[in-house]
């Protein structure tokens, strides 16, 4: 794995860990777009666990590239229905933040090909 892929990865899994450690910890920046959004309660602490199974997944990728490359591909479509959830609530202004989070997944893969 070269540097690159590596610090990549790393900050890939931060970004995913910390934004799924923000709906754990009921972040008002993370928490009060969902319930605007529409998202039920019920699922918030599935969707921060989906986060930190995604970051968990990465760094375990340093060892085994099959999981690290699992789990960018779960936190693209992750992110990606993110974008569509923003999307269907009609929020416009609030689609780049999903991707800014899907960037580094992507890039993850791309540096894995």
């Amino acid at each position: 794995m070269s540097t690159t892929a590596t610090v990549v990865t790393a900050v890939a899994a931060f970004m995913a860990g910390f934004s799924g450690a923000s709906i754990f910890f009921r972040a008002k920046y993370v928490v009060e777009p969902l319930a605007e959004y529409g998202v039920p309660r019920s699922i918030w602490n599935l969707l921060g666990a989906l986060k930190l199974a995604g970051a968990v997944g990465l760094l375990v990728g340093y060892a085994i590239p099959a999981i690290g490359i699992a789990a960018a591909i779960g936190l693209v479509l992750y992110f990606a229905g993110a974008v569509i959830t923003v999307a269907r609530a009609r929020a416009y202004g609030h689609i780049p933040f999903p991707l800014i989070y899907m960037a580094p997944a992507v890039a993850v893969l791309a540096l894995a090909a």
